[in-house]
């Protein structure tokens, strides 16, 4: 069963690679979706998938990668829209 989640993250996370490390992870998985930047400093990613997988994504997503600092995530369910493929949107 695919289940969507719509997730904010804020802390330092923008300039330190957080979108791109984020969609390699997603691949790896086997995720879809997409990640993008907010003007107001959070980085904003709805994530499709395996409830499991989707599980070890929002973990990275607590760390993010090595030069990020991660203060809260904000994670709300969707309806999964059977979204094909993950993309960082600029």
């Amino acid at each position: 069963m695919v289940n969507r989640y719509h997730v904010y993250i804020s802390g330092r996370v923008q300039g330190v690679f957080f979108r791109n490390t984020t969609k390699k992870k997603a691949k790896e998985l086997g995720i879809n979706g997409w990640v993008k930047n907010l003007d107001d400093g959070r980085v904003e990613a709805v994530f499709e998938g395996d409830e499991e997988k989707l599980n070890e994504m929002l973990d990275f997503c607590e760390e993010g990668p090595r030069l990020a600092r991660v203060d809260d995530v904000e994670v709300s369910s969707e309806e999964p829209e059977n979204i094909d493929g993950f993309e960082v949107i600029r």
